[in-house]
C-alpha cells in the first residue's frame, strides 16, 4: 500500500573538490567541477534555490585518501583529482547565503579538525552570516592522513574512542552556544551605555577526559540558538551518536530495504534509550541520478559517464573511505568483512548481502570500483523523469526515508537536470514542494516546520534542549536548573 505522499527534503550533495562521488569525471567536457570559484558557488546557489531545494549538504575531508596500494600512498588520489585537492567550505557558504533567500547549508566538520572552543566560533559565525540558515553535519574523521595533519602527528584514534570524543566535544559545542549567553545578554542600551549585560554571560568550566574549554563563547546567541545537528555514521557507535544528537541523519544504503531497517534501527535507539520523540529525526539517503528522454537514451548517457570514471581513482576513495587497502585482493576476488577503523557502515554495503540485493551478486574488487566511478558509495537511478520519480517513490514508500541527498556526475549538469526535469515530476506527485512556506526561514524552520512556541529551537526531547540560557532567568536560576538536570 503506498504511503501517504509528503514532500520530500532535497539537498545537493556537494564538495570543495573535483568528482565528490564521480571521480574521473572531472574530464567530461560538459563538466565544471574544477573551476569551483566564487561565481560558480552563486550561480548554483541560484540554481538551487530557483529549484526550490532545502539545502546544499557539503561533504569534506582533511586528508587525502592514501590507503590504496599504501601505506601512505597517495598516488591514485591525486592523479585521478579523487577529491583531491579540497577546499575549505565553511568559506564559500557566506557567499552562497548572500545570492540567496531560503537556501539552507549543512556542512561537515570534523571533531579532530580543531579545539571546540574555536569551532564553536565558526559555526556560530556561519549561522549570524546565514540568518539562521546552516547546520553541522558532525563526523569523527575516517582518514589517518587526517589525524596526522590535525592531532600532532597521532594515529586517527580507535573507531569507539573517536565517537566518545565526539560526543564529549559535542557537550562543549552545546554549553558554548546554549548555556554561556542568556538569551537576552545583549543589550544594546545606547542611553546607559551597556552593550551586553555581563551578568548574563557565564563561563561553562567544562572539564572532560579530552577537553577542558572555560568559555564563555565569544560569539553572542545565534539566529537558531544551535545550528542543525546532522550526523552520518551507521556503524553502532555512529547509530547510538546519530540517535541522541542529531536532528538529521544522513545514510547510504542499495536498497530501500535495508535502508529501512537501518532507519527503524536509529528510531528505536532514539526512542527507547534517549527518550526522542518520533519525528524528532529527519533521514535522508544519498543518490545520483541520470535523466533523458528516453530510458535507452538515459542508459546510454550513464554509459557515456562511466567511460570518464577512473577505477583508480574509486580505488582510492574505497580503500580511504573503509580502511582497506582493495589493491591487495584479486580483480575478481570476493572482498570479505573486515574490522575497520574508518566508516563500518560502508565497510558493511561492500562486503556483505544486503537485503533486497540479489542473491548471486558477487563484491569483487572489480565490480566495487566499477560501481564507485559513478555514484560513489550510493545507487545510481537511470532512466527518464517518470522512470527515476517511478523508484524514488518506490524508495520512500518502502523505507520510509525522508528526503534524499542528490550527489552529481557532471556539475552543474546533473543540478539542473533536477531542477528542470525530475522536481517538477516530483511535484507532480506531491514529493516536492511547489515553494518555500515563506522567505527567510531558518534552516530548522524548513525541516520541522513553524508551530510550536519557538520553531527555531530544538525539539524538547533534544537531550541539549535545557542546556538554553532563557531570558528573564538570572545566573543562580539557571544555574541551580542545571544541576538538577545533570
Amino acid at each position: 500500500m503506498t504511503k501517504q505522499r509528503k514532500p520530500l527534503i532535497l539537498n545537493a550533495f556537494e564538495m570543495g573538490a573535483s568528482g565528490h562521488m564521480a571521480p574521473g569525471l572531472w574530464k567530461h567536457p560538459e563538466d565544471q567541477s574544477t573551476k569551483k570559484d566564487l561565481n560558480y558557488w552563486i550561480e548554483l546557489a541560484k540554481l538551487l534555490e530557483k529549484g526550490k531545494f532545502n539545502a546544499v549538504f557539503v561533504a569534506d575531508v582533511l586528508g587525502g585518501y592514501d590507503v590504496y596500494n599504501g601505506p601512505r600512498n597517495l598516488e591514485a588520489a591525486a592523479r585521478s583529482g579523487a577529491q583531491w585537492p579540497v577546499i575549505e567550505p565553511s568559506l564559500f557558504i557566506p557567499v552562497m547565503a548572500a545570492a540567496t533567500k531560503s537556501l539552507a547549508f549543512g556542512v561537515t566538520f570534523s571533531t579532530v579538525s580543531e579545539p571546540p572552543y574555536h569551532f564553536t566560533r565558526r559555526l556560530a559565525t556561519l549561522d549570524q552570516l546565514t540568518n539562521g540558515r546552516v547546520g553541522w553535519n558532525v563526523v569523527s574523521s575516517y582518514l589517518d592522513s587526517a589525524s596526522r595533519n590535525t592531532l600532532n602527528g597521532e594515529d586517527l584514534p580507535a573507531h569507539d574512542e573517536r565517537y566518545q570524543r565526539a560526543e564529549e566535544y559535542i557537550q562543549v559545542v552545546y554549553k558554548l552556544f546554549l548555556s554561556s549567553w542568556s538569551d537576552d545578554a545583549v543589550k544594546l542600551d545606547r542611553e546607559s551605555g551597556i552593550f551586553t549585560d555581563h551578568e548574563k554571560v557565564r563561563e561553562i568550566n567544562h572539564e572532560g577526559k579530552f577537553f577542558k574549554v572555560p568559555g564563555p563563547n565569544i560569539v553572542s546567541p545565534t539566529p537558531q540558538r544551535l545550528p542543525v545537528i546532522l550526523q552520518a555514521g551507521s556503524s553502532s557507535s555512529g547509530k547510538d551518536f546519530a540517535a541522541r544528537n542529531a536532528e538529521v541523519v544522513f545514510l547510504s544504503s542499495f536498497t530501500p530495504e535495508d535502508l529501512g531497517g537501518k532507519i527503524a534501527e536509529i528510531k528505536k535507539i532514539a526512542q527507547e534509550r534517549y527518550g526522542r520523540e518520533e519525528g524528532s529525526i529527519k533521514f535522508i539517503q544519498l543518490i545520483t541520478s541520470i535523466i533523458d528522454k528516453t530510458d535507452k537514451a538515459a542508459v546510454e548517457k550513464y554509459k557515456n559517464y562511466k567511460s570518464y570514471g577512473d577505477k583508480e581513482g574509486a580505488q582510492a576513495l574505497f580503500s580511504g573511505w573503509t580502511g582497506i587497502d582493495i589493491g591487495k585482493y584479486d580483480p575478481d576476488e570476493e572482498l570479505t568483512h573486515v574490522e575497520s577503523n574508518a566508516i563500518r557502515g560502508v565497510v558493511e554495503n561492500w562486503t556483505k548481502a544486503n537485503k533486497g540485493e540479489p542473491e548471486n551478486l558477487r563484491k569483487t574488487r572489480d565490480y566495487v570500483a566499477e560501481q564507485i566511478t559513478v555514484g560513489g558509495i550510493g545507487p545510481v537511478l537511470v532512466g527518464t523523469k517518470e522512470t527515476v520519480a517511478d523508484e524514488i517513490e518506490r524508495w520512500v514508500n518502502v523505507s520510509g526515508v525522508d528526503g534524499f541527498n542528490f550527489t552529481y556526475t557532471i556539475t552543474p549538469g546533473s543540478f539542473e537536470e533536477l531542477v528542470n526535469e525530475l522536481i517538477p515530476e516530483l511535484r507532480k506527485r506531491g514529493l516536492a514542494w511547489e515553494d518555500y512556506p515563506k522567505e527567510g526561514l531558518t534552516y530548522r524552520e524548513q525541516l520541522f516546520g513553524t508551530e510550536g512556541d519557538d520553531p527555531t529551537y530544538l525539539n524538547p526531547s533534544h537531550p541539549a534542549y535545557n542546556l538554553r540560557w532563557r531570558a528573564g532567568v538570572t545566573k543562580e536560576e539557571f544555574e541551580s536548573s542545571l544541576s538538577k538536570n545533570a
